[in-house]
Parts: structure tokens; sequence; C-alpha cells
């Protein structure tokens, strides 16, 4: 059972918040980054999450049709295949979706997922993501409501954006500023609008100073501690102890300490993807440099097959990446924590 089911994937979130950690969840793009995840999760002996964007979803739907719906089906049936031959157990999710991709991406992938547990199968991803931090409030909560009803039919937890997080991802940005962090009336509204539970599951993605992409020291001023407040804010009007199952964004090049403090107070999820799309890249870029005159038919010759042969590359492409995960698990204290 490497690819959760509903119960399963509820179960992985509820030791996290127990245990204290988190788990990576891992931007993939093509077959080969997919194992590259499940080979870091496997050699850390961590559980995990495997997530696609929607730009993600359309390179892999191919540069002809770039159908997001069709890339992200693919992978998911891919991944459904080839991840039985790892001794871990995955959560497939979609990542940030905002409102004008939601009739090309999240609608019909929770479509498909309700059909499937129509026939009495699991649904195809177990968590989807709505991008609302571009609306107001309100709004953003109103399409939440109706995505949450949606998704937990199909036995689906949906992830929510509430706030703004910073700098750029598939085109949706947002300035570094003091609109990211999340205030507790922020917080209360979401629970008043979307429950706490009783009308489905979701994961909150609160901003505490988040910022996609990596940073020279300085630019961003994380405050995990902010959690605290938010936890303490609504679960004193609820009677209910750490409310919020939280999800980190923006987590590549984040210090340990900022790691720990976000998982003392309730992240189980933290998205990487700048940092482990670097551990993917370098190596190819290095292999390159190291044979130039292999990997190009220079002045007429005819190269070497055996550096321009994409398994050459590739191969050293996959390692660095799992490394990455690896590293990530450790962070997030979920290393050796897989579901036996």
């Amino acid at each position: 059972m490497p690819i959760a089911t509903p119960d399963v994937y509820n179960e992985m979130l509820d030791r996290a918040k127990a245990g204290k950690f988190a788990y990576p969840a891992i931007n993939v793009t093509s077959t080969q980054t997919l194992h590259a995840a499940l080979r870091g999760f496997a050699e850390a002996e961590s559980d995990g999450i495997i997530q696609i964007s929607t730009g993600g979803a359309e390179f892999l739907g191919g540069q002809y049709s770039k159908d997001m719906v069709t890339g992200a089906v693919a992978l998911a049936e891919f991944a459904h295949v080839v991840a039985a031959k790892y001794d871990i157990t995955v959560a497939l999710h979609t990542d940030h979706c905002p409102k004008d991709k939601l009739e090309g991406y999240v609608r019909p992938l929770i479509d498909i997922s309700a059909e499937r547990v129509a026939k009495g199968q699991n649904p195809l991803f177990q968590s989807h993501m709505w991008d609302g931090s571009a609306e107001n409030l309100a709004d953003n909560l109103a399409i939440g409501q109706e995505l949450l009803a949606k998704a937990s039919a199909a036995k689906i937890i949906l992830e929510v954006e509430i706030t703004p997080t910073g700098g750029e991802e598939d085109g949706v940005t947002h300035e570094i500023n003091d609109e990211l962090y999340t205030t507790v009336d922020d917080a209360l509204r979401t629970a008043e609008a979307l429950g706490l539970g009783e009308k489905g599951r979701y994961l909150l993605a609160a901003s505490f100073g988040n910022v996609h992409g990596v940073y020279k020291p300085g630019n961003v001023v994380l405050r995990p501690e902010l959690l605290k407040d938010l936890q303490e804010g609504v679960g004193a009007k609820y009677g209910k102890a750490a409310p919020f199952d939280f999800v980190f964004h923006g987590g590549s090049g984040s210090t340990e300490q900022e790691i720990a403090t976000a998982l003392e107070n309730g992240v189980v999820k933290m998205n990487l993807d700048t940092d482990t799309q670097y551990a993917f890249t370098r190596p190819v870029a290095d292999h390159m440099f190291r044979n130039y005159d292999g990997v190009l038919k220079i002045d007429g010759e005819v190269g070497n097959k055996k550096t321009y042969d994409p398994r050459s590359w590739g191969k050293l492409a996959e390692a660095g990446m799992a490394k990455r995960v690896t590293e990530a698990c450790a962070n997030l204290r979920s290393t050796g924590t897989k579901i036996k």
C-alpha cells in the first residue's frame, strides 16, 4: 500500500502532529523527479507527500497540448504503479491552484476521484490545494466551503491558503511585505467558514512571512511563533487544543530553528521545490561541463554517446535530488517514522 488510502493519509497527518514532525511535500515535474522523491523518502525511511503544481501538470501534459489534467492524472497513475517498489507510504497532492485555474485543474481532478470512490475505489489524489490568497478572504473562504464539501465527499483532504505567500510560483506573485502574516482574526474567520473538521478535514497554509524561492539573508523575516498565536486564539474560542494542521510554504532555504519552531506549533507538511530543483539540476550541469566535448559533436567529431545518453546524467540528477529529500526528512524529524 505505497499510495496512502484516505484512512492511512489521515493517520499519517495525525502521527505527524502528535509526534511534532512534518512530511516533506516534494514538487515533481517528471517520472524521474518522482523516482528521486520516492528514493529520498525510502532512504530516509520516511513516508511523504508527492505534489504537482499547475505548471508541473502542464509540463507533464506535454508541450503539444499542455493539458494540466492529463499531466496530473498520468503521473498519478504512474506513481500508483512504481511506488509499489518502495518500502514507504506516500500521498499524492496537487499544489497551488488559483481561481482562474480551478475549472481546468482541481475541479476536474476532484470529479475523477469522486467517480472512483463511487465505484468503491480510492481517490486518485489524496489531497488538493485551493490557493485563494489573491482573493479577499470572504471570497476565498466561500470557494473553500464549496471545494471542501466536494473534496470531503470524495474522501479527499483540502489544503487552503488564506493569506499570501510572498515571491512567485507558477505565475502567482505576491510582494514581500507586512501582508505576509496571518492574523488571529483571519484564523477565526476560517474556522467559522470551514469548521474544524466537522465539515471535512483541511490543511491550513497560514502565512508567517513565507516566501517562495530562495532569497539572500535579511530579505525574508519568518515568524513561525505566530502559528502558536493562531492555534491558541482559535482553540480558546472553540475549546479545542491546536485545532489546525498547518502547512509551511516557501520552505526552501529556511533555517533549522525556524523549521523546529514551526513543527512545535502544528506544521505537518512543508513544501520543497526550489531546493530540490537545484539539487536535481546541479549534477547535470557538472556532468555537461566535465564532458563538454562528449555531449557535443564539436568540429565535426562524433561526441561520446555514453556521456550524452540521458541515462548517464539522469542517474546523477536523481541521486542529487534524492539526497536533498533525505536532508529534508532529517530537518522535519520524519526520518525513521514510516508506517510499518
